[in-house]
């Protein structure tokens, strides 16, 4: 009991530690992320899930090993989701590039809290329920299926019913005001559109982590292995999307190969009771699925146009909350245009 609670602890620190330095030296002033610093934190963020596996591998065994290195592959995977829907939510509302770090690390705390809370709450019904985990694949199976019939549609972030519902509560600026959440206008606070694009992030890793972590829970039903390679593929998340920003339209193919994760990792946990897949062959399948599918989009896109010019490709996916855009789509302005012209000059 002794070495799991220093586990735990030991964990937490570390976790604490890299957000407070991240807050205190990366996010302390507002700048925009170039491509070959968010691939240096990327590596950095890889090394240390590694450095961390290589760990398990040592105290815990290989089976606990495998079981963190599928999970983590599984999580990071799966967190390309959300960076297709960040990218569209920034364009949507005209992110200025310099406060998107703001967002997306708040964005990131919140999500490991929530994670947290699924994870506990995941786990306690496994454990008393058994027969939860067939819903659980059934779940997914459902989802991946569903966001393989979305791959083509356009989401239309005007009708977003969370967008609709925060407009039609607070109070909000026109405009941006530099990387604030929230000010005050003749005594009354007001929120800015950027906390509105946070409660957008934040809705969205909700609803996405509600398929990853039961497909987790498809390779093992450690919470400590689940935890941490949760928190691992989520701290790289903010790193990955400026590292992939600005090359998200080629990764069209990549869509087919995760909702297909779903679907295998679903089929999984429906057959764990009949025949358990080894945790070495879900790794494998995962890394096929989701390398392929790279490869494929890699090729099929080569040498394709700038992503100006293919920015209608790009903006293909679901969005949570979202309804999908008539097949003549809506040429109307949006209001993240709109703050972004008001704010020209603001918070500079």
């Amino acid at each position: 009991m002794d070495q799991i609670v220093l586990m735990w602890a030991g964990f937490a620190v570390f976790v604490g530690v890299l957000l407070a330095f991240d807050l205190g030296v990366f996010s302390k002033k507002s700048h925009v992320i170039s491509g070959r610093e968010a691939l240096m934190r990327c590596a950095a963020y890889s090394t240390l899930a590694m450095i961390f596996a290589a760990g398990v591998f040592h105290f815990q065994g290989s089976q606990k090993g495998l079981e963190f290195l599928t999970g983590y592959l599984i999580e990071y995977s799966l967190s390309v989701d959300n960076i297709f829907v960040i990218a569209l939510i920034f364009t949507h509302f005209a992110v200025p590039p310099q406060y998107q770090h703001r967002v997306l690390f708040w964005g990131i705390l919140g999500a490991l809290v929530m994670r947290g809370v699924l994870i506990v709450a995941g786990t306690a019904l496994i454990q008393e329920f058994h027969w939860i985990i067939y819903i659980f694949g059934a779940f997914l199976i459902f989802s991946g299926i569903k966001m393989l019939m979305s791959v083509d549609d356009e989401p239309d972030m005007e009708n977003n019913r969370i967008v609709k519902f925060v407009r039609s509560r607070f109070r909000m600026t026109d405009g941006y005001e530099g990387q604030k959440f929230f000010v005050m206008r003749d005594g009354v606070r007001m929120m800015t559109p950027l906390f509105l694009v946070l409660i957008m992030i934040e809705f969205t890793d909700l609803v996405f982590a509600v398929d990853s972590i039961p497909a987790v829970f498809s390779v093992t039903t450690d919470p400590f292995i689940v935890w941490t390679s949760n928190v691992f593929a989520i701290l790289g998340l903010r790193a990955l999307y400026f590292a992939l920003a600005s090359i998200i339209h080629r990764f069209h193919y990549l869509k087919y190969g995760l909702s297909l994760v779903l679907v295998v990792v679903g089929a999984k946990m429906l057959m764990i009771d009949i025949y358990k897949i080894p945790t070495a062959v879900a790794l494998g399948i995962t890394a096929v699925l989701v390398g392929g599918s790279i490869i494929v989009s890699m090729l099929k896109t080569r040498g394709e146009a700038a992503p100006e010019a293919v920015d209608g490709e790009a903006r293909r996916w679901w969005v949570p909350g979202s309804p999908a855009k008539g097949a003549g789509g809506s040429t109307t302005a949006t209001s993240g245009d709109a703050a972004a012209a008001s704010s020209d000059g603001k918070g500079q």
